[in-house]
């Protein structure tokens, strides 16, 4: 692997978030979980490597509930990332969060039913998750959107559906009941996987409509929710690109020290074990 295939910062890209930086290297990276959504793109960004991957493929292949977040992730620590900056799609549950806000969520609800959430398969490795997000970059993406003159929402808690269906009504409504900002479909297993990793990551939320237990008119329309999030593209683009430029290296954080005292078993694709820090 070349220097031009490392980067230590990534963004993965949601829901009509295809691509980040201009002249790029493409790298396959096939995986002991298999192929991630897509290769994984380098660039330079003001004189720094930073990688991009869109969660759903290159051409929203994947829904939700069939993206390998495992694979993804694997992918983007073996070039060298440790810091993951994760834009993402989402409905509100809270009628001051309309169309076009953003929001930097503090907390993650784990409503999913199907997805493998974890790289450990066997053994008792339990990784501290009470705060899902790094510290360190959701306060770094809120003081760049100020200064870039973008009010972010600071704190939330967004519940992560199954998919690929939205929520009915009933269910928002008891979302939003206890408590909860957001809804979303991809921000679990994403999370904890990094952790898992001991990598830094945060989650920008764009909101694209308010969720079906707010709206008493239609119903959540996918063709708006795109609508909404291709309006607000480049503005995200923007803001992420002054953000991943001036995110310092160094990661005075507690996230490099998530596996300490422990190693990852990695399942590799001979059925064999091999275990890692």
């Amino acid at each position: 692997m070349t220097e031009h295939q490392r980067a230590d910062i990534a963004v993965i890209g949601g829901s009509g978030f295809y691509t980040f930086l201009s002249d790029v290297t493409e790298v396959d990276d096939e995986t002991p979980y298999g192929p991630p959504s897509a290769p994984v793109g380098i660039g330079s960004l003001d004189g720094r490597a930073v990688a991009f991957l869109p969660r759903h493929g290159s051409g929203h292949e994947f829904p939700a509930h069939r993206v390998n977040y495992r694979a993804n992730l694997w992918a983007l620590r073996s070039l060298g990332v440790r810091q993951v900056v994760a834009p993402c799609a989402v409905g509100s549950l809270r009628p001051e969060l309309g169309a076009g806000a953003l929001v930097v969520p503090d907390q993650v609800v784990d409503r999913t039913t199907g997805r493998v959430q974890t790289y450990y398969d066997s053994g008792a490795c339990h990784v501290g998750f009470a705060d899902p997000y790094c510290p360190r970059l959701r306060d770094h993406l809120l003081a760049t959107g100020r200064n870039e003159g973008e009010e972010l929402v600071d704190g939330g808690a967004m519940v992560v559906v199954e998919g690929p269906r939205f929520s009915t009504r009933a269910e928002s409504q008891w979302y939003a009941a206890q408590g909860w900002s957001l809804v979303n479909m991809t921000g679990h297993p994403e999370a904890v996987l990094a952790r898992e990793l001991a990598m830094c990551y945060a989650a920008v939320a764009l909101v694209t409509d308010l969720d079906a237990g707010l709206d008493r008119g239609e119903s959540v329309d996918q063709a708006e929710v795109f609508r909404v999030f291709g309006e607000n593209t480049e503005r995200l683009r923007d803001l992420l690109h002054a953000v991943v430029a001036s995110i310092p290296a160094g990661r005075a954080c507690p996230c490099p020290h998530a596996l300490d005292g422990m190693d990852l078993p990695i399942t590799l694709p001979d059925g064999a074990v091999e275990a890692r820090a």
